[in-house]
């Protein structure tokens, strides 16, 4: 059953979405947390696969980026009010069209896209292997037949080399920045906070070129506190206290009494687990 906030966030996107394009949207899932069963309210996006009827046309494509921006503006007050520099609870995702489903992950030509702020034509991330598998085993079916009843093809004999490219490039990169002097940040987060929510996404990566299964952040968080060495479950626990909002432990706090050094802990530790990657493969 979905978490009630979820429920009513899905409900209204749709509602909006049948206003603005009646018709269109034949088909909406829901992977990320909510298919994970980690979702957390006040915490967590909702992310969606969405299955369009036919192609979109320039003022389809208007619309959708007006349905992201209206459909939205709920969970947009709620941040506004709570003083809260992200934006829990957006419905962040892609569009692909019905035709294209059943063809291998890496040949769908996504139709659009969005994420936080952004709307982008013709491109979308989430198509990818890790959220095909989600969708075809745990996708949540809130329009449409089953993800099972869909042909989707997660082609599974290129997760592993998905996820290594994944670890070996974006996250190589973000850890070298966040060992520099100028490490990532975003609008209003300092980048001690962007460095804690990011800890905990490579050992996702790494747990699943391990197992070949994907889990949550919070699933990831206890993997890592078994798989890499000691000295950095104290981070660790420090991102898992902050992805649940949860007080930090007094051990994890006494040992990163400096939040500007974060950034450089947590560029190490990346580092540290995309060698350990490398290494198993």
């Amino acid at each position: 059953m979905l978490p009630r906030d979820v429920a009513r966030a899905a409900s209204r996107y749709l509602t909006t979405a049948d206003r603005l394009a009646p018709g269109r949207i034949r088909g909406f899932y829901l992977v990320g947390s909510v298919a994970l069963g980690a979702w957390r309210a006040g915490r967590s996006d909702i992310d969606f696969v969405a299955v369009v009827d036919g192609d979109l046309g320039d003022r389809d494509l208007r619309r959708l980026s007006l349905l992201h921006k209206a459909a939205n503006v709920p969970a947009a007050w709620q941040a506004l009010v709570r003083a809260r520099p992200a934006i829990p609870g957006t419905l962040n995702g892609v569009f692909v069209a019905a035709g294209d489903l059943s063809k291998p992950v890496s040949r769908i030509r996504p139709l659009a896209s969005h994420s936080g702020p952004s709307f982008t034509r013709g491109r979308g991330f989430e198509v990818n292997p890790v959220v095909w598998k989600i969708l075809l085993e745990k996708g949540v079916t809130v329009r449409g037949p089953a993800p099972g009843e869909l042909g989707l093809d997660p082609e599974p004999g290129t997760l592993r080399e998905w996820n290594l490219r994944q670890l070996r490039g974006h996250f190589a990169t973000w850890a070298r920045q966040a060992m520099s002097d100028r490490p990532p940040r975003k609008p209003l987060l300092p980048a001690h906070r962007v460095a804690l929510s990011t800890v905990l996404a490579p050992p996702r990566l790494h747990h699943t070129i391990m197992t070949g299964e994907v889990i949550s952040k919070e699933e990831a968080a206890h993997y890592a506190l078994e798989t890499f060495d000691a000295r950095w479950r104290p981070l660790i626990r420090l991102a898992l206290a902050r992805r649940l909002g949860s007080p930090a432990p007094d051990e994890a706090a006494a040992s990163v009494d400096d939040p500007r050094e974060l950034p450089r802990l947590a560029g190490a530790f990346v580092l540290d687990v995309i060698t350990s990657a490398d290494q198993a493969g």
